[in-house]
């Protein structure tokens, strides 16, 4: 898998968030913004994937 180049013009506010966001994980920003892009990407198909599936199966038809 290859890599391409993003570049994102951000205020100086939202960029010391990241900082301090990644310097708690011990991430580079740039790490950090990925990780966060890939998980929000999962979170969404994830999402998807169960409203699909409650559509087949019928929501009301789940066990507590």
């Amino acid at each position: 898998m290859g890599s391409t180049v993003l570049s994102l013009r951000i205020d100086g506010e939202l960029l010391d968030r990241l900082r301090q966001h990644a310097a708690r994980r011990g991430m580079s920003v740039q790490d950090y913004v990925v990780r966060t892009l890939i998980r929000s990407d999962f979170d969404e198909r994830f999402k998807a994937a169960v409203e699909e599936t409650e559509k087949f199966y019928g929501a009301d038809d789940r066990v507590n």
